[in-house]
């Protein structure tokens, strides 16, 4: 298999050869969970009533990270093969966008969105935060997805063409299945990373983890106890994502052999 590509800001995905007991995933992930355990149970008040008035802005954080994603996903994927269209006009579409949207700041797009854009159409905020992060995120899975088709060898494209695939079925059924295999790992990488990001849209007043614990704290002002049960809630959550990525992606690897 090719090289894993360069993975953005997201947190390491534990290596499968990574079995020492005290690796830093380990000693991070347990020890988050440890401290979410020991801190109620040392001071209920106020650890516990923090971790009770924060699972629907979990729930909410997990709507909004997954179904950002899932457009992402699509919108990377056109990107990224319009990315290496010969069509002159399409790739420059693609090209454009994807330089574009890479230089303006993620919170900007949500503010515009929202608010710049709510002058012409009202869009809920929810939608508008979903939107600005698919975009956002669309512009990287896409380049993401353009050096994955491009890591696999050119030969592999010339011998379907030779054997009667159209280049769009040779793409569907032989190039796109490997570009899966080498992109999963940037891809998951990207995942949580927007899981993180979508702390962003509490400004939106979308009730996510960020935004209970901020109302939270607003109301008793313990804002040390409150920020401190969110960040190692976030903790746990990107940790124990990049750990189901590893996962996949030894799966893949055994079934490539």
């Amino acid at each position: 298999m090719a090289d894993r590509i360069p993975t953005s800001d997201g947190t390491l995905i534990p290596e499968k050869k990574a079995r020492d007991i005290f690796s830093a995933w380990k000693i991070a992930f347990f020890g988050a969970i440890g401290l979410l355990i020991f801190l109620p149970i040392y001071s209920p008040d106020p650890f516990a009533r923090i971790l009770l008035f924060l699972p629907d802005g979990i729930l909410r954080t997990f709507q909004v990270t997954v179904f950002s994603i899932l457009l992402a996903l699509v919108i990377g994927l056109v990107a990224g093969l319009g990315r290496i269209s010969r069509v002159r006009i399409v790739n420059r579409i693609a090209t454009v966008y994807v330089e574009v949207i890479r230089g303006i700041p993620l919170l900007v797009q949500i503010f515009y969105i929202y608010y710049a854009l709510g002058r012409i159409v009202k869009i809920p905020d929810i939608a508008s935060a979903i939107i600005a992060m698919a975009v956002c995120y669309g512009a990287y899975l896409a380049e993401i997805i353009r050096a994955g088709i491009q890591s696999v060898p050119k030969g592999q494209m010339e011998a379907a063409l030779a054997l009667g695939f159209s280049r769009r079925k040779a793409m569907q059924h032989i190039i796109l299945p490997q570009t899966i295999k080498i992109t999963l790992p940037p891809i998951g990488n990207e995942f949580i990373a927007l899981l993180k990001d979508s702390s962003l849209v509490s400004i939106l007043a979308v009730s996510d983890l960020l935004r209970r614990g901020r109302e939270f704290a607003s109301r008793t002002f313990e804002y040390f106890e409150t920020l401190t049960i969110v960040a190692l809630v976030y903790l746990v959550l990107t940790l124990f994502f990049s750990w189901i990525v590893g996962k996949m992606e030894e799966r893949l690897s055994r079934d490539v052999r």
